[in-house]
């Protein structure tokens, strides 16, 4: 079987598309012109270059595979256009990573977008399959627990907006790419969405607690009140000046996190790692 793959040398795909190979499928991945395919340049991998936001290019790309694993994010408006490609290529299967900050209680920016992407995706006809992944971590390409771990290395104090006390579920990113590969082999899992996460919730407290001891570390905690924090990270942002963290972010570490990923376990055998494990070995890759 052949695969187009969006979003392939990415953090997240850059797992997949070996995973791909490894079992047994031939890989196209889309990418655009100025894309960067280091991740990617030791596997027999065939390339086309392409834009989501093109339909030419994209239905072009699409012309002889048999399924499109889509892992690009639907958080920009092109789901349309993928699925319109999808059908003017005659490509009946996909595989689509949305996300659980759909179900953010927050008014986040692309929300309504992903929302929009998924109802498009439910509507289509084609035989689809949505993976939700929560906050996806593993290496030094992670946007999360790579910083957490390297500000844990250097401070014996962890400033938290809050009591900490939110729930956590971060996701190792092989583990998603497991996800994509056992949904992409299991006819079962045609026509339904699924939320994929860690082994277990954590609070945020318990996330500070575990990456620590996984650096042979002991850290003082320092929790402040959240509000007056969120108030002033927004009137900073109203006025153009950017920090290094915004109100929405602290709104989200003070906003419960947990999802259960039982449909995923009964449909196709998802068995994800503790955060315990996961955090271990991206500490590891450390320099």
């Amino acid at each position: 079987m052949k695969v187009l793959v969006t979003g392939g040398t990415g953090f997240t795909g850059s797992r997949v598309a070996p995973l791909l190979l490894q079992n047994g499928f031939e890989v196209r991945c889309l990418t655009r012109p100025s894309s960067d395919r280091a991740p990617l340049s030791t596997l027999t991998v065939e390339w086309v270059t392409g834009d989501l936001s093109d339909a030419e290019s994209l239905t072009s790309a699409m012309h002889g595979v048999d399924a499109l694993v889509n892992i690009a994010s639907l958080g920009f408006g092109h789901a349309d256009t993928i699925l319109g490609s999808m059908k003017e290529a005659g490509v009946k299967r996909g595989i689509f990573v949305s996300t659980t900050a759909i179900f953010t209680q927050l008014n986040a920016g692309s929300k309504s977008i992903r929302l929009a992407a998924e109802e498009a995706i439910h509507t289509s006809g084609l035989d689809y399959t949505i993976l939700r992944p929560t906050m996806i971590y593993g290496s030094n390409r992670d946007r999360n627990m790579w910083r957490l771990i390297r500000l844990l290395r250097i401070t014996p104090a962890m400033p938290i907006f809050g009591d900490g006390e939110s729930l956590q579920q971060p996701i190792f990113v092989d583990d998603v790419a497991q996800a994509v590969l056992l949904a992409l082999k299991t006819n079962d899992t045609i026509g339904r969405s699924y939320n994929i996460a860690g082994k277990e919730p954590l609070t945020y407290n318990q996330v500070i607690d575990t990456v620590a001891a996984a650096l042979g570390k002991r850290v003082w905690k320092l929790h402040l009140p959240y509000m007056p924090i969120v108030r002033l990270l927004q009137f900073t942002e109203r006025i153009g000046l950017r920090l290094p963290i915004k109100a929405e972010q602290v709104l989200r570490l003070n906003e419960d996190k947990s999802f259960s990923y039982e449909e995923a376990k009964r449909d196709f055998g998802y068995r994800p790692r503790s955060f315990e494990e996961g955090i271990r070995s991206e500490i590891s890759k450390l320099p």
